[in-house]
């Protein structure tokens, strides 16, 4: 089976890029799960943001989430990575992911 490609909504790529080493290498661990049709290891279930939404959870030497949809044949797109620095998820970030899965929504329908 081939891996899936991994789209990069907005700065996600970028944002995983600034997170320390071992996060970033958690990070390239848990989406080569997903590539390979696997079940990452610490995840959650992101039905506030959109069905088939989940988050990867990542806590080293802090906590960092990547928020990604991979119900799609073509591809897992990574909608939002960041910093979490309280118990919530702020809705700042909730709604950047939303505001990014709209987008891919809008893209497919072009298909």
């Amino acid at each position: 089976m081939d891996e899936k490609r991994i789209e990069w909504e907005g700065d996600s790529y970028q944002a995983i890029g600034g997170f320390p080493e071992q996060a970033r290498r958690d990070a390239g661990f848990q989406l080569g799960l997903i590539q390979a049709g696997r079940t990452p290891i610490n995840w959650k279930p992101m039905p506030s943001i959109g069905v088939g939404v989940q988050e990867i959870r990542i806590n080293a030497g802090g906590a960092y989430r990547i928020i990604y949809i991979a119900r799609y044949l073509e591809a897992i797109y990574v909608l939002h990575a960041f910093q979490k620095k309280s118990v919530r998820t702020q809705k700042k970030d909730v709604d950047l992911a939303k505001k990014r899965l709209r987008a891919v929504e809008r893209r497919r329908s072009r298909i």
